[in-house]
């Protein structure tokens, strides 16, 4: 019997379209993983238009990411059963419609919701994206093309201030949702007429419950973090939050672990390389996340630059990374040192830069010039090479699952990485200044004279400061510990083979 393409989830020798193919779903990607730090440079001007408090502004950020990393998962395993090149169109339609629903809101509460109805459209395109590489590339080529999507992951996150700066320069804040409409159709036109369908005709069951308990359980936790500086982490409000988000996550695992069809297989994380991996995805996109989120804040509010401008001081991340990974250079470093002191490498790199930031730009942007350069050379040595450590410790026939699991641990790290630093941000501001306020614009209006609205920039600096030192530990600590439990896999691994001959 001839196998079709639907049948078999790879051909041996790679689909002959596939570095076209490739340029197709990396602008679908691009356009998604834009949208999580295109709305950072955008802060100012949400919280005069919108009249949007902090933690609106985190929401906006937050619902995005939160929807989009509950449903992961179980995209990735409908991908598999139903077809990627399906889901990859219906989550490019969808996140055209949220587009336009978000370009048009009037309110904080209408853009919220906009924001994860994108999410739910980004949970279908981040899968299928990853999954199809998997598919369509053989082993030799398959390491170099996930170093291109790595490296378009890592641009979309970097260039999002810069674009977003671009667009409010010239337009209202609508805008930089409404670009992507243009986009959406002109990719579900390319996906249509170029991917080739392939699918698990075996593939697991859509696991809706894990989906449902995932979403609620890390909402509920994340809820609980950003509302801790304004109702006191004792409060009942936030350790009610809290409380409903560990026990929906907790349900979640015994869910998964009893049904026969689970959205994440609980005995992956048996697999060491696999633990490392995760480990230090998680910990690469708090920091990462959480300390875009701030860079922006620090660029215009401290610094005093127009979003134009915060947005094009931004360049030197994204430049660096493009530029390291495009020239191979990741890529050898991998080949000489291997996967585990790339990674430790890279992530030493990030942590310096934001270090950097923290402390030599307070002042001018010198300083932060250095972090960034250092950040993208750091992002460009260890995210390509986590990514494929993730997806090597998965079985074949479960890409889709894989590249849920990939996208989770990142959009639930970035989301995470915001709560947890804008958290440490709110209360280190109003630990330094006693005037009771949502935003630091609030702040300074209240303010009475210029020598207080001077207290107050230079509390909110320190604030700043305080929350890039967090992120850069957390990013360290991801790195190391990610290294020592990939090495650690991979002398296991090693062992049966070279107990072999001397049997």
């Amino acid at each position: 019997m001839t196998a079709t393409t639907a049948e078999t989830p790879a051909t041996p020798t790679g689909h002959p379209q596939c570095w076209l193919i490739l340029g197709v779903i990396c602008v679908a990607q691009l356009t998604v993983l834009l949208d999580n730090t295109v709305l950072n440079v955008a802060i100012p001007s949400l919280t005069t238009s919108l009249g949007a408090s902090t933690a609106d502004i985190q929401w906006m950020i937050n619902a995005y990411s939160l929807v989009q990393s509950g449903l992961l998962l179980t995209a990735g395993s409908a991908s598999d059963r139903y077809g990627r090149k399906k889901m990859l169109a219906a989550g490019l339609a969808l996140f055209g419609l949220g587009s336009l629903a978000a370009g048009l809101a009037h309110n904080s509460v209408q853009l919220i919701a906009a924001r994860a109805g994108m999410g739910v459209g980004g949970a279908l395109l981040m899968t299928t994206t990853l999954a199809v590489v998997v598919q369509i590339f053989d082993d030799e080529a398959r390491v170099k093309a996930i170093g291109i999507w790595a490296t378009v992951n890592s641009l979309g996150f970097a260039a999002g201030p810069l674009i977003g700066g671009v667009m409010l320069d010239h337009f209202w804040w609508g805008a930089i949702f409404l670009v992507n409409i243009p986009v959406a159709v002109l990719g579900l036109v390319a996906v249509l007429a170029l991917v080739p369908e392939s699918k698990n005709p075996q593939g697991d069951r859509p696991d809706l419950l894990g989906a449902l308990l995932s979403t609620v359980g890390m909402t509920g936790v994340v809820y609980a973090i950003i509302s801790g500086p304004g109702h006191g982490w004792l409060s009942g409000h936030v350790l009610a939050s809290a409380a409903v988000g560990v026990v929906f996550l907790g349900v979640f695992v015994r869910w998964e672990l009893s049904i026969e069809h689970p959205m994440l297989d609980m005995h992956f994380f048996r697999n060491q390389k696999f633990i490392g991996a995760v480990a230090g995805s998680i910990l690469v996109a708090f920091g990462m996340g959480g300390s875009l989120f701030l860079l922006t804040q620090h660029l215009q509010f401290v610094l005093g630059y127009g979003p134009l401008e915060a947005g094009l001081r931004t360049a030197p991340l994204a430049l660096s990374v493009v530029v390291l990974n495009m020239s191979g250079v990741g890529a050898k470093l991998v080949v000489k040192v291997g996967t585990p002191r790339a990674i430790a490498i890279g992530m030493t790199a990030n942590a310096a830069g934001l270090a950097s930031i923290a402390l030599l730009g307070g002042h001018s942007y010198g300083g932060t010039l250095f972090g960034l350069v250092v950040m993208g050379a750091g992002i460009a040595f260890s995210m390509p090479a986590m990514a494929n450590a993730i997806m090597s410790a998965i079985p074949p026939e479960k890409a889709g699952v894989g590249a849920g699991v990939n996208g989770t641990l990142g959009e639930f790290g970035n989301g995470l990485g915001v709560a947890v630093l804008g958290a440490v941000l709110n209360s280190r501001f109003a630990a330094l200044v006693p005037v009771a306020a949502a935003s630091l614009p609030a702040a300074l209006a209240a303010a009475r004279s210029d020598a207080e609205r001077g207290r107050i920039a230079d509390a909110f600096a320190s604030g700043l400061e305080t929350s890039q030192l967090v992120g850069a530990v957390a990013v360290l600590a991801g790195g190391l510990l990610a290294a020592v439990l990939l090495h650690r896999a991979e002398r296991s691994a090693a062992a049966p083979a070279d107990a072999a001959p001397a049997a």
